[in-house]
């Protein structure tokens, strides 16, 4: 079964690099290529990922991954559809990112939803029915204003989606898993955002009350109706969250010492919760000891039982894990700030960082000096990772170098005290924190703090690389381990760090780089052929974090990232392939026995035929629309005023201002009312420029010269659809600078299509 996953793995990665290489190259906005050529590509590329579904779905040549790769080319070839819209946006200039275009194609994805029952596609169709929703409501650059009740609205409408979505997948309407916790997920971050008080001080108190009634509810149908761990698991971090941003709201109305007196209580609360809930949620499902003999007639149904069981405690074990290392996360910040606050609002002495340090190197202490069997261990990390902040406030806030040197000593003494590799890798990052501002408080009358910042980080290199050293001559202890694990990852951090830094001496950037390069490559090979397994791990992600920067910074434009992810993808593919069929000869092939691994194009051929055709019938009325309008459409010129940023899907764009877009002096729009569609009459000045003249009345009769221009007022300013212009990437500086006239055309109705710019 590992190889047969891992096959698979094989084949979506390599199918989804691929698939970025495409969204890459239409993004990059090339210009070696014509508006048709571009068109035909992409519908080239739509009927041939759909064609490769049905050929897989028709033929042997993959065994045991047919029905998989047919299904999987299924759904790419709907993202290649979602593109393919995205470039029509692209070469007419239409909305960038708009909320129309994840509308319309969420339509394929919705019909092949519900035709598959195929979990890619029900999130897919999730992803895409938010963005609209959220780009409707909130446009990209566009400034959206509302008010408390209208975005409490809004919030509510992703609320009540989310919610309907929950209950279709609980109640086994809809049969998927992802969507089930995806939806309810989100269903608690639009509740969440509701009782926000700081945004909606007239409603955020009374939201308190449905937030809670729900979350009680989930554990009710959680534990007595139907026992779900994940969503149990899901449902307590909901709450956790919920009370963490309750403390928060009441930190900032009611800052004082019993305030944070009672911070301290709600963290011990917290935490102690969290040890309560996951022991407890260990043993849901599990058969008291109490019970007695199991009749022989339960028996069977009891294993099915707990096989289920099994298999969802697997699947919902990182979930709790994850939630639980969360919650110990959030505790020990409030916790911290607590304290912090609590010494800073008692003491009324005039240096408070004393005393705040005085307590935390007695906390400290303490923790070190108590045996491990006296104390549980989640207080004692949590109590020590308090009194590390704490102290590291203290001393960033003191003047005071011996202090810091003294919180130093303590420091590394509660990392040789210290147990288990997250503990101990935490206190030794608290450790070099503390040597940095060592350094700093001892070198910060240098000439300027750009040459005291480089220093410090050179220093830290040294000291973790020096330690790194030493640690291979030490006895082979646990100890040692950590040192050599802990002291390699911040070397190879601080070195990478230093490959950022601006030529300290001639040629010092390029220096440091090839060395960085050299050092961390030899390392690589090293540690594999000396099969040091962590170190290894370690080296190659440096590795591959410098070659992402410095790709990135140096050659990684659309085109180029396009180029290699094609590559990448093809042998990813071709290796994939190779390392399938040497399975199959060996007769070691693992072939779909289960029941639900059949292609949906050989189940649904004509349904899914159906929906293919809707596709290329959008692309091309949306194309020969766009295509009459530039050619009946009468020529406009306007003046503008670009800037540029990137669309999530088609590149680099200018969006525009025009001088249209401030409403007409003769029909004044106010921005509290009358929003909505208006047309507005344009007229040429004596330069040929067309400027707004007035707002077009119904029955009005227009002079030869005049035009309508169908607009969208949002409050600020009329939008009329022609706000983008897609370039070349890298080419908008150049734009920004020289283009300061639009033409456009516009269709009989008031239709407009940005058509090109130009300097005069």
């Amino acid at each position: 079964m590992l190889r047969f996953n891992a096959i698979r793995t094989g084949y979506l990665l390599g199918i989804s690099l691929i698939l970025a290489a495409i969204i890459y190259f239409f993004a990059s906005n090339w210009g070696g290529l014509d508006r048709t050529v571009k068109i035909v590509l992409a519908v080239a590329l739509i009927v041939l990922f759909y064609g490769l579904s049905f050929v897989f779905a028709r033929i042997r040549a993959v065994p045991g991954q047919q029905a998989f790769l047919s299904n999987i080319f299924l759904l790419a070839g709907c993202v290649a559809f979602g593109v393919s819209i995205a470039l029509l946006g692209q070469i007419y200039n239409s909305h960038a990112d708009s909320y129309g275009l994840f509308v319309i194609w969420s339509v394929p994805a919705l019909l092949l939803s519900a035709i598959t029952r195929y979990n890619p596609f029900y999130m897919l169709s999730y992803v895409l029915i938010h963005l609209g929703v959220w780009l409707y409501f909130y446009p990209t650059m566009q400034s959206t204003t509302y008010t408390q009740l209208e975005s409490l609205s809004i919030a509510g409408l992703f609320a009540v989606v989310n919610l309907v979505l929950f209950l279709l997948t609980f109640l086994h309407r809809i049969r998927s898993a992802p969507l089930q916790y995806m939806s309810f997920t989100v269903l608690h971050i639009a509740m969440l955002a509701m009782t926000n008080s700081f945004a909606f001080d007239g409603y955020g108190l009374i939201m308190n009350i449905p937030h809670i009634a729900v979350i009680a509810l989930g554990f009710y149908i959680f534990i007595k109706v139907r026992l779900n761990k994940t969503l149990l698991t899901l449902n307590a971090l909901a709450l956790s969250a919920f009370a963490v941003f309750k403390f928060i709201e009441l930190a900032e109305a009611y800052s004082s010492s019993l305030f944070f007196v009672f911070g301290l209580i709600f963290v011990a609360l917290l935490l102690t919760g969290n040890v309560w809930f996951f022991r407890y949620l260990n043993r849901l499902g599990k058969p008291s000891p109490e019970a007695g003999e199991i009749p022989n007639e339960n028996k069977e149904e009891i294993a099915k039982s707990a096989q289920t069981t099994v298999s969802e405690d697997r699947s919902s074990e990182w979930i709790s894990k994850t939630v639980s290392r969360v919650i110990k996360v959030v505790g020990v910040l409030i916790g911290s700030i607590s304290l912090i606050g609590l010494i800073m609002i008692s003491t009324n002495v005039n240096h408070t960082e004393y005393v705040l340090l005085s307590v935390s190197l007695l906390l400290m202490i303490t923790m070190i000096a108590i045996p491990e069997y006296k104390l549980d261990s989640v207080v004692r990390y949590t109590l020590l990772t308090i009194s590390y902040i704490t102290g590291l406030a203290a001393i960033v806030w003191s003047d005071q170098t011996l202090l810091s040197v003294l919180f130093l000593v303590v420091s590394i003494a509660g990392w040789l005290r210290s147990k288990g590799k997250r503990q101990r890798f935490f206190v030794y990052t608290f450790v070099n924190l503390n040597i940095a501002t060592v350094l700093f408080k001892q070198y910060q009358e240098w000439d300027g703090w750009n040459w005291t910042y480089k220093f410090i980080i050179f220093t830290l290199f040294v000291l973790n690389a020096v330690l790194y050293g030493i640690s291979h001559f030490k006895p082979k202890t646990e100890l040692k381990g950590h040192l050599r694990d802990s002291s390699l990852f911040f070397s190879l951090l601080f070195l990478l760090w230093t490959t950022f830094f601006e030529n300290v001496f001639p040629h010092s950037y390029m220096s440091i780089n090839i060395f960085y390069f050299v050092i961390v490559t030899w390392m690589v090979f090293t540690f594999i052929r000396h099969k040091q397994k962590s170190e290894a791990i370690t080296s190659i992600i440096f590795w591959f974090i410098f070659i992402g920067f410095k790709y990135y910074d140096l050659l990684w434009t659309l085109l180029y990232k396009s180029f290699t992810l094609a590559l990448l993808g093809i042998i990813v593919l071709g290796i994939t392939w190779w390392f399938d069929r040497r399975m199959a000869h060996s007769g070691k092939a693992a072939f779909d026995a289960d029941h639900r691994s059949f292609s949906f194009m050989r189940l649904s051929p004509l349904l899914i035929a159906i929906v293919i055709v809707l596709q290329l019938g959008i692309i091309g009325y949306q194309t020969a629309r766009s295509e009459t309008l530039l050619a009946t459409g009468a020529s406009v010129k306007l003046k503008l005023a670009p800037i540029d940023p990137r669309s999530l899907l088609q590149g680099d764009y200018v969006a525009l201002n025009y001088d249209i877009s401030t409403p007409p002096s003769k029909n004044p729009l106010q921005e509290d009312w009358n929003r909505g569609k208006v047309k507005v009459v344009l007229t040429p000045d004596r330069q040929g420029v067309y400027i707004a003249d007035r707002l077009y009345q119904d029955g009005e009769k227009l002079a030869p010269h005049e035009l309508v221009l169908n607009g969208q007022w949002n409050g600020s300013r009329i939008l009329y659809g022609i706000e983008n212009y897609f370039i070349p990437e890298g080419t908008g500086r150049t734009v920004e600078q020289n283009a300061h006239y639009a033409y456009i055309r516009v269709s009989r109705n008031g239709d407009a299509l940005l058509e090109r710019l130009t300097e005069s």
